[in-house]
């Protein structure tokens, strides 16, 4: 068996492209379908779904690029991540007999995604945390506003995304009402944060392996109990009387 240390390090060195991007862009496009309207809306304005698509796919770089003074549109220019992620909407919205939809949402087949799309959001965190690292060297806020963003994905951008969709929800604000995979990524940019800076006493490698973790245990079992319960909701509500009074 191999050490910690080097199992981390494999894992962390594992490519996400094209397997663990593919089971992101499911995962996204999926969590659209589910939207309201979403369906409806393929049928009368495939661009409109199809843009709505691409910010749950690529939201996530769009916002880190916005933050950080880049064009926001120079993700698109990765041909085969967009081309991916174009197929996996068209497979998602308009397969025969909806055999693609059917089977990727077959809880154990969607459990296997879930779980994968975790891999992926923690790498982009840790990402996000180095590249506003190397742009900001002691720039401790914009390293977590960037890493942040990057795990949060469209979630932020929710309600821009409603709009596309003909839909205005102010009150499913997501700052407002965070849901898991937000306060997640929230605190893991935290830990990404200090260890970049090197005050947490841990390699990156090991970081992402067991932040990673987590996130898996945490999601798979959520989603498959269809749970909505914050497992941070404990903690939070032993130290938020104490800190903010609430």
């Amino acid at each position: 068996a191999l050490p910690l240390g080097e199992l981390a390090a494999a894992f962390a060195a594992l490519p996400v492209f094209p397997l663990f991007d593919t089971a992101y862009f499911i995962i996204s496009v999926l969590y659209l379908k589910y939207e309201p309207g979403a369906v409806e809306m393929s049928r009368k304005s495939p661009f409109a779904s199809w843009l709505c698509a691409m910010l749950h796919c690529f939201g996530s770089y769009i916002l880190a690029d916005l933050l950080l003074g880049e064009a926001p549109i120079g993700y698109f220019s990765h041909n085969s991540s967009v081309i991916l992620a174009t197929g996996v909407w068209y497979l998602m919205f308009f397969c025969p007999m909806n055999l693609f939809y059917k089977c990727v949402s077959f809880l154990p087949v969607k459990l296997i995604f879930v779980a994968m799309k975790e891999v992926v959001r923690v790498r982009k965190i840790a990402a996000g945390v180095h590249h506003a690292h190397h742009l900001y060297h002691h720039g401790w806020f914009v390293m977590m506003a960037t890493g942040w963003v990057k795990g949060s994905g469209v979630a932020l951008m929710s309600n821009f995304e409603q709009l596309l969709r003909g839909v205005w929800k102010p009150e499913t604000n997501e700052i407002l009402h965070m849901s898991f995979p937000t306060k997640a990524s929230l605190y893991g940019t935290v830990l990404f944060t200090l260890q970049q800076t090197h005050w947490l006493p841990i390699s990156e490698a090991s970081l992402i392996f067991f932040f990673t973790m987590f996130m898996i245990v945490c999601k798979v079992f959520m989603t498959a109990t269809h749970s909505h319960a914050s497992p941070f909701a404990p903690l939070e509500n032993l130290v938020c009387p104490v800190l903010f009074g609430s």
